[in-house]
Parts: structure tokens; C-alpha cells; sequence
């Protein structure tokens, strides 16, 4: 392209090269169209209400050898279903079938799965509106229903 105008009336030009230019970055892309928006279960949203219903674990990848605990939910908000990770030492005793709970993003990188374990994007933070950090520490106990 050569290189960028410099004078008194060049803005113009400058303005129309940076809209032009903006189209070569990804994130710009994905974000102007919407992408993640579309394809993501949650739509968008940082977190998301769901219903549990089956406890599944998965295999880590290689080279960790493990079974890692998580939870098949059914989002409230769309009907979709999302396998979600349960993160802390017992946490999935504290699920049970049917249980409301509340998801967020892992926090891996671009938005993928996080580690070891295979195309879980998710995991748990509240199991029916209490905090699941709280739970495992024995700060408050799990609500009869």
C-alpha cells in the first residue's frame, strides 16, 4: 500500500486507509459481525442459568492422566446444552441432578477451553444461588429443596 499520507489535508485519505486496515484484524472482525455472539451458548452473555442434568467425567488430554468432573446443563435462557467443569476438590458431590445452577466462561485462551481438559468451555460457579467456592469451604452448607 505504500506509505501513509502526511500533509495538511491528508485525514481523509488517513481515515479511509485505518477503516480499510481494521478489516485485517481478527478480533475487529469477529466483533463488527457479531460471530462469537451467534455461535456462543450463552449469546454473548458473561454467564448463564441452567439446569443440571447428568454428571459426566472426562479424560484429560496427554500426557495428564485423570478423570476430570463435570456437568451436563441445559441453559434456561435457549434450551442448549453445555458440558460445564466442576472446579474443587469434591464439588461434584455438592451437584446433584436437577439443581439449578450458574455457569461462566473458564477462561481460556481466545475463548477455548481451558488446560487439559477436551472442549469444556465452562464451569461452575453457584449450585441454586449459593456460591460453589462457599460450599467446598464449608462457609455455608448446601439449601434443602
Amino acid at each position: 500500500m505504500g506509505k501513509k499520507s502526511r500533509g495538511l489535508n491528508a485525514g481523509k485519505k488517513l481515515k479511509a486507509r485505518r477503516h480499510k486496515s481494521r478489516w485485517k484484524d481478527k478480533w475487529f472482525v469477529r466483533r463488527v459481525r457479531r460471530l462469537k455472539a451467534r455461535s456462543d451458548p450463552l449469546e454473548g452473555s458473561s454467564q448463564a442459568n441452567g439446569i443440571v442434568l447428568e454428571k459426566v467425567q472426562l479424560e484429560a488430554k496427554q500426557p495428564n492422566s485423570a478423570m476430570r468432573k463435570c456437568v451436563r446443563i441445559q441453559l434456561i435462557k435457549n434450551g442448549k446444552q453445555v458440558t460445564a467443569f466442576c472446579p474443587g476438590d469434591g464439588a461434584t458431590k455438592l451437584i446433584d441432578e436437577h439443581d439449578k445452577v450458574m455457569v461462566e466462561c473458564i477462561g481460556g485462551a481466545m475463548g477455548k477451553s481451558k488446560g487439559d481438559i477436551p472442549g469444556v468451555r465452562w464451569q461452575v460457579i453457584k449450585v441454586n444461588d449459593q456460591s460453589l467456592d462457599a460450599l467446598l469451604k464449608g462457609i455455608i452448607e448446601k439449601a434443602r429443596k
